[in-house]
């Protein structure tokens, strides 16, 4: 059945919620059996090693990028409709918000995916983090603090449609293949220095893969839909305000992002389940939950405030190469760093010795359970 009959079969708005669905089920699943976190990431990296997390980070952010530069060379998706390339950009907005954005996911302890697959398997810290992110990324976009963001953004805006990083440079079009088998190949090597199994591989590739047909899916949908259809893809600000506006009926119409949440939280759910992972968790007292909730307004505020979140930014925005995402990636990275060291102290964690027959990624796997 091609996208034009089946369209016609379930109607636009439904047509666009399943496939949401379908691109946040492949991402729940992946990122719940791969522990895929910019957050981890970034912590291991701050405390000076360059560990499996690290190695599942840049694994999936290649894979996406290689598959949507590939489908936009193809010709089966046209990038430059994109909201990161067709529009302007903000590179305060990008900068600043990524920054607090990345205070804030240390504070968390997850990005806004990873609360999100957290909290299908019984998490409620993430569970709380996670409602309280999508309340403020609601005020950050029409409510109160929708003035500040405004603000912030205005300060240093693009002249024109946001620039391609590799066009501006002058690079050819394979360029964007071309960077993306870099951190590939980046991803392969601390991968099998940190001996990180088969399974974190394929999954952590599955992660990148679903941001890639998250732009095939919406780009085919704009393509037969009457109405108009955003191409974009995965990402975790918007959608969560908008599905709470949905829960809430301030929101009645089904789109891709109505779709992608309760994707992500179902098959992140079974995937935890036949694991045998599923089991209620919360704080220890105030000052974590204090800690949480602080982390979740700033990474709410920041995410609107730099355009999208380490998904939609990151993963998503990253893989077309706009400068204002590669921006509010960096800043992410900083901030998450910055904070860890500061808040956190920057305590390396204990690793098990590396001569033992077991894997150090299953034994560091085993004891992050939670983020």
């Amino acid at each position: 059945m091609d996208m034009t009959a089946f369209v016609d079969l379930v109607g636009e708005p439904e047509a666009a919620a399943l496939a949401g669905l379908l691109v946040g089920a492949i991402f729940g699943l992946s990122a719940e059996r791969s522990r895929f976190c910019l957050r981890a990431a970034a912590v291991e990296v701050a405390r000076g090693g360059f560990g499996p997390r690290l190695a599942v980070w840049l694994l999936a952010f290649s894979t996406a990028a290689l598959w949507t530069q590939a489908l936009d060379m193809a010709g089966m998706i046209d990038l430059g409709r994109s909201r990161w390339l067709a529009s302007p950009g903000t590179i305060s907005g990008a900068v600043i918000g990524g920054l607090v954005f990345g205070v804030g996911m240390v504070l968390a302890r997850g990005c806004p995916g990873r609360l999100l697959v957290l909290g299908a398997t019984g998490n409620l810290r993430a569970i709380l983090s996670g409602l309280v992110f999508a309340v403020f990324a609601q005020m950050s976009l029409r409510g109160a603090l929708s003035p500040a963001r405004e603000w912030l953004s205005a300060a240093w805006a693009t002249e024109g449609p946001n620039p391609h990083l590799l066009s501006a440079a002058g690079l050819p079009g394979w360029a964007g293949i071309a960077v993306a088998a870099l951190f590939a190949a980046a991803a392969l090597l601390v991968a099998a220095r940190n001996r990180v199994g088969a399974g974190a591989l394929l999954f952590g590739c599955g992660v990148g893969f679903a941001a890639a047909c998250g732009w095939a899916l919406t780009f085919a949908l704009s393509e037969v839909a009457f109405d108009p259809v955003p191409v974009g893809s995965l990402t975790f600000s918007g959608p969560s305000a908008d599905v709470l506006m949905f829960v809430l009926g301030a929101k009645e119409a089904l789109d891709f992002d109505v779709g992608l949440v309760p994707g992500v939280a179902l098959a992140a759910f079974a995937s935890a389940a036949l694991a045998g992972r599923l089991r209620w968790e919360g704080w220890d007292g105030a000052a974590p939950m204090r800690r949480y909730l602080l982390g979740a307004a700033l990474m709410g505020f920041g995410a609107m405030t730099a355009g999208g979140c380490t998904i939609g930014a990151g993963v998503t925005g990253g893989s077309t190469f706009a400068l204002t995402a590669w921006a509010a990636l960096t800043a992410m990275w900083a901030g998450g760093m910055i904070a860890d060291r500061i808040v956190d102290g920057g305590e390396r964690e204990a690793q098990p010795p590396r001569s033992s027959s077991r894997s150090i990624s299953a034994r560091f796997m085993a004891r992050s359970a939670s983020t």
